[in-house]
């Protein structure tokens, strides 16, 4: 049984048997007839001679410069930045086809209708919103103030315009007023988030006074606002609360944006304000995203390392900026594999990227992003710091090496490897007599090229999850989605090194014999501690995880895709794709 609301297979076989891939890449990237194929430079990197192709007769592209490669749903989704179901949507609409779902019963039918009627309405009232806060700016007879204050910082009116930035006015119904709201209108805009209703029942305008910076989706749907108080008053950063349609641990300010101005990058600037990110596009610095009111998560890096491998994050120099950073490392280092890059940039206290790029101009900030700290530069020399700078006496080398301890945990693969030898080296002591002493079989050991490397997720909680981990957290939420993996791909999971990948596999097979159930997890504690992962259960099931069907049946597709990449990069190497990798890929994703 394929799960609620999922696009059915023959459907997307025969939306790609109908498109055509030159058609739907030459509308975004100029191509030029070559032969029997088509060329053009490539969109994913900087390159002066081209060398992506497109084959029309095969279906799918290939970039022999960097080794991109796809058909077109992989274009939409890696060139507009679409998930997987985004992007069937996307492609679908192009060739005039409605995307239809999977064969349910009638009351099932008509409640998954009705949830997306109602969510295509809350899309529709946010919509209603952003023109109205739009022309808000524009008219009304108090904007002058908003628009002195942008101009004093600098933005001119066609970055305002891109960024669909807005004005909320003053007034206790100023919004309910202007879009002549009845009772529904009403409902919708309190459930959005727009209107609050007090415990007597009065409503009133969540938003007053205020410049109103629009959050959106990757579709470009509005879902969300920020709103900068106008002179004095708190907060200074009003934000749209959780909502059926807004998820802040899983959005971005700016991102949209970012993909639409079409600059090629290869980092990403995280900041804390959405001043910052529309300042910084105004000096052209296209790469900068923003955190919504919340601490960097998980689901943050996880966005941004789709995008790309690096990511800077920019924080103040203050107390509370080097708090902050030692949490997003907190969060980053389990993510560090691959070519994965994090870096720390600290701004002089009092500056923000804001006034600092206007002080240095782009020259001057884009050299001090290229000077930013390593995350490995960040961890070994705050550790020093923590201890005044003595790591040559016998106890400031023992200090040293507890207080890095944790983080060496934390670590995976190679990364590991390499920061214990780091940390070794300082308190000089041999890696694998440190890693003995601390409880991590990393390093390498006299006569021996090294210790196999022990799963530590039984030892300490992770606060970030693999991708088979997330896949498994989204099924304890449904195990009927098991149905949707194939028996060859089981089996692949089965044959992978890596304790997660099996584990996924057994629990695969557990789920669709009805041994665990979401009312039935014990055979799942058992599973857990079988493959290394004992104790992890409640990280599975206590996560910041909307309960919305919807939203987990999208967030499976793009956990399947990103799985069935990962699977297949496992068996093909380093070095690019060729036509007939290309295919197995494809064919390993489409059979999702």
């Amino acid at each position: 049984m394929a799960y609620s609301g999922s696009i059915p297979k023959p459907f997307i076989d025969s939306l790609l048997a109908r498109a055509d891939v030159v058609q739907v890449i030459s509308q975004r990237v100029p191509l030029k007839k070559a032969g029997a194929t088509y060329k053009a430079c490539c969109p994913f990197h900087d390159e002066k001679t081209p060398s992506f192709n497109v084959n029309q007769q095969k279906q799918f592209y290939h970039c022999f410069g960097c080794g991109a490669s796809g058909d077109a749903l992989t274009f939409l989704m890696e060139y507009d930045g679409l998930s997987f179901v985004e992007a069937i949507e996307s492609l679908a609409a192009m060739y005039g086809m409605s995307v239809p779902r999977e064969q349910q019963t009638p009351q099932k039918r008509q409640q998954a209708e009705k949830r997306q009627q109602q969510q295509r309405d809350l899309y529709d009232v946010m919509q209603l919103a952003a023109h109205f806060y739009r022309m808000q700016l524009r008219d009304h007879a108090q904007s002058q103030r908003a628009k002195t204050y942008l101009k004093q910082r600098g933005l001119t009116a066609e970055i305002a315009k891109e960024f669909k930035i807005g004005f909320a006015p003053p007034g206790w119904d100023t919004l309910i007023k202007g879009l002549a709201a009845d009772g529904k209108l009403q409902q919708q805009l309190v459930e959005v988030g727009m209107l609050i209703r007090k415990d007597d029942g009065k409503i009133y305008d969540r938003f007053r006074e205020r410049i109103m910076f629009p959050i959106r989706d990757g579709r470009g749907r509005y879902i969300a606002f920020g709103g900068r108080i106008l002179d004095q008053g708190q907060p200074k950063y009003l934000n749209s609360p959780e909502t059926p349609i807004f998820h802040k641990s899983h959005t971005l300010y700016g991102l949209y944006e970012m993909r639409q101005s079409r600059v090629q990058v290869d980092e990403i600037l995280v900041v804390e304000g959405y001043m910052d990110v529309v300042a910084l596009a105004q000096f052209g610095i296209r790469n900068a995203v923003a955190t919504l009111g919340t601490a960097t998560t998980p689901e943050h890096l996880d966005l941004l390392f789709r995008q790309v491998n690096q990511v800077v994050f920019c924080f103040d120099g203050d107390e509370a900026g080097t708090k902050a950073a030692w949490k997003a490392l907190d969060i980053a280092l389990p993510m560090m594999e691959g070519e994965r890059l994090v870096k720390f940039l600290f701004l002089p206290q009092g500056e923000d990227p804001d006034s600092m790029v206007r002080k240095e101009g782009l020259a001057g900030f884009k050299q001090r992003m290229a000077n930013a700290l390593s995350l490995s530069q960040f961890l070994l020399q705050g550790l020093q710091a923590r201890l005044g700078g003595d790591i040559q006496s016998v106890e400031g080398r023992q200090r040293y090496a507890a207080l890095a301890a944790p983080y060496l945990h934390k670590a995976r693969g190679v990364y590991q490897v390499a920061l214990l030898e780091e940390v070794a080296n300082l308190v000089a002591m041999q890696d694998w007599k440190l890693g003995k002493e601390i409880g991590l079989r990393a390093g390498s050991a006299p006569g021996r090229k090294g210790f196999p490397v022990r799963n530590q997720t039984a030892q300490m909680p992770l606060k970030v999850l693999s991708v088979p981990l997330k896949i498994i957290r989204v099924l304890l939420k449904n195990a009927q989605w098991s149905q949707i993996f194939s028996i060859e791909l089981v089996q692949s999971l089965q044959q992978q090194e890596q304790a997660d990948y099996r584990l996924l596999a057994a629990t695969l097979q557990h789920m669709r014999n009805c041994v665990i159930t979401t009312d039935n997890l014990e055979p799942m504690v058992e599973l857990l501690q079988e493959y290394g992962f004992g104790g992890m259960l409640p990280q599975l099931l206590n996560v910041d995880l909307p309960d919305d069907p919807t939203f987990l049946a999208n967030e499976l597709r793009e956990l399947v895709v990103d799985l069935a990449k990962k699977l297949d990069v496992l068996g093909l190497g380093q070095k690019g794709w060729s036509e007939q990798e290309m295919l197995r890929l494809n064919q390993l994703i489409k059979g999702l």
